[in-house]
């Protein structure tokens, strides 16, 4: 890398890397006396910047990790896998990205395949441990092959391995307060199949928070994704909700179509709230009100529970909870008045309680990526 040292490369280097330049200097030089976050900043520096790293810096690898997840059409897959694979990069691992498709493998073939390249662990994330009604003896087996792995999204009491959740129970729970002070009254849930934990604990959450028999009418199972969303939406629109709470921002998404073809406003007719935070949400249109998953701080915990596992330290079944966090923006507003009402469904009762406001000038926040464990 020829003239990488030039003053101008220093300058725009430390720059990028917030250190100084003597700093970049000495990890350029492969001196030592260099924090390991530091040099790592710097390294990560020099890669975003596009310089090729210098023959001396090239380092072995520790290892390959295994990271397995069921697509990439969900943006919030990807966001997952990206910090990941940096937390593992940051540890001198090397990671192997697998993903699932229709008509491809399984995830059991990927597993037998990374396992035939020697990886040093695996994660997944929002795998058959997710699927209550899948077999857990596949986890049980690839511990007894000393295959160290944590599992994202989906706890099973049936399997004993380092689990990373959001609180999903949390997660509906504070979707539905938070329409419920905008005045809404019929408040609907877009869920995937609740034999995947993480709809049956949101459907939980959802339930807790609107007691009676009627909430029960107001679930709506289906896919997760936009069309799954399109046609839930329909289905709770039918049944008079004014406000429609989703697993998932696709779904969401799916919801605001299926309004917005009914000639209905999203929010003055309908409120939407979503799940995830995927990038890119806050730009649609309107920037959608969701409930924020701590991906960075969910992937660093699996990353680290992972590594422990790989130095030899005895990992319980454990379950890393971390709290999720309302972010309010434009597809939620005030609940419209019985004259106003553009679906005609029945109400559960006057619509009252605090105002709120128009959603577009709220932000609400709960704290995020703390965390609690179950054994």
């Amino acid at each position: 890398m020829a003239g990488v040292t030039s003053p101008l490369r220093l300058t725009d280097i430390a720059a990028q890397a917030e250190v100084s330049e003597a700093t970049v200097s000495r990890v350029l030089n492969g001196k030592s006396g260099v924090a390991a976050g530091t040099r790592h900043k710097v390294l990560a520096a020099l890669d975003l910047l596009g310089y090729e790293r210098p023959v001396r810096l090239k380092r072995r690898s520790n290892g390959l990790v295994g990271l397995l997840i069921p697509e990439l059409t969900n943006p919030i897959f990807p966001a997952f896998a990206q910090v990941i694979e940096q937390a593992l990069a940051g540890h001198g691992y090397t990671p192997v990205l697998c993903t699932q498709t229709p008509g491809g493998a399984t995830e059991d073939e990927l597993v037998e395949q990374l396992e035939e390249r020697g990886v040093t662990g695996i994660v997944f994330l929002s795998g058959l441990h997710a699927d209550s009604a899948a077999d857990p003896s596949r986890y049980r087996r690839l511990a007894a092959r000393g295959v160290p792995f944590v599992l994202v999204n989906g706890f099973n009491e049936r399997i004993s391995a380092p689990f990373v959740s959001p609180d999903d129970r949390a997660a509906a729970d504070m979707a539905v307060r938070h329409l419920e002070d905008l005045g809404h009254r019929r408040i609907g849930l877009a869920i995937g199949p609740t034999r995947y934990v993480p709809s049956a604990r949101k459907e939980q959450g959802f339930l807790a928070a609107l007691p009676g028999a009627d909430a029960e009418g107001l679930v709506q199972r289906t896919l997760f994704t936009v069309e799954g969303g399109h046609a839930a939406g329909n289905a709770l629109l039918d049944r008079g909700c004014t406000g429609v709470v989703c697993a998932s921002d696709m779904m969401a998404l799916g919801v605001v179509r299926a309004a917005r073809e009914r000639g209905l406003r999203v929010p003055e007719d309908v409120s939407v709230v979503g799940f995830d935070d995927s990038p890119l949400i806050a730009f649609t249109d309107p920037p959608l009100t969701t409930v924020r998953q701590p991906v960075r701080a969910m992937a660093t915990a699996a990353v680290g529970a992972l590594l422990e596992a790989v130095g030899g330290t005895p990992v319980e079944r454990t379950e890393y909870v971390f709290q999720p966090e309302l972010v309010v923006r434009g597809s939620t507003a005030q609940a419209p008045g019985p004259a106003d009402d553009p679906v005609g469904g029945p109400a559960d009762g006057p619509v009252g309680g605090p105002a709120g406001g128009a959603a577009q000038t709220t932000q609400n926040s709960l704290p995020s990526g703390s965390w609690s464990t179950t054994a």
